[in-house]
């Protein structure tokens, strides 16, 4: 997906059925093959700590927008629009739609991919610290690769930190339920931040 983002940049809606092919379909069908690993478990629903990653997902939503307002007068953002209209072909008239696929689906796909597949399922199969470290690493560097173009390189380093440590503590939310439901609610939290701030740049 870096590479599809990067460098083949098609546009948003080729873009996306490649992630669900890669980040749903391959996984589902190594666990279709692999009896031994149960993707099932991965999405069933659990109530538990829903409350605290709530609370956790308004501060994120808070943090998130409040350092753009922060620092929307030291770095330069104006290019994000137009490099997203140029890239993918993401704009003003079509931003609500995307917005509402980054919320909810986007976010499953990235949840289910980096925190279910590439944390929970592997660290059966490796240790614990490799399977936190690789599923951050690998967040965090997707992530970064949809945003060669956007910003500088001070922050890029930056998300990449951010990214980095939020993968980690994604993992930590769901290692203790082996699901996937509270890193995603809060991963949604965090997606409504950066669409509003999407909204504010294309002046939706």
């Amino acid at each position: 997906m870096g590479i599809v983002d990067a460098v083949i940049m098609p546009g948003y809606a080729v873009k996306s059925l490649i992630k669900i092919i890669l980040f749903l379909l391959l996984p589902v069908i190594y666990g279709a093959v692999n009896k031994e690993c149960n993707i099932k478990k991965l999405i069933k629903p659990d109530k538990k700590g829903l409350g605290i990653a709530v609370l956790l997902g308004f501060g994120v939503y808070v943090v998130v927008l409040g350092a753009y307002f922060l620092f929307r007068n030291v770095f330069d953002f104006s290019a994000l629009t137009t490099s997203l209209n140029e890239t993918t072909g993401v704009n003003k008239s079509n931003f609500l739609w995307v917005a509402l696929y980054i919320s909810f689906i986007n976010s499953l796909l990235e949840e289910f991919f980096f925190r279910g597949f590439s944390f929970i399922t592997l660290k059966n199969y490796t240790s614990r610290r490799f399977a936190y470290i690789f599923s951050s690493l690998a967040f965090s560097l997707y992530h970064i690769a949809m945003m060669i173009g956007w910003f500088g390189i001070p922050v890029i380093l930056i998300s990449l930190a951010g990214l980095f440590a939020g993968g980690m503590i994604f993992n930590k939310f769901d290692e203790k339920n082996e699901n996937i439901y509270l890193s995603w609610l809060v991963h949604m939290f965090a997606n409504f931040a950066t669409n509003t701030i999407g909204f504010i740049l294309f002046a939706v």
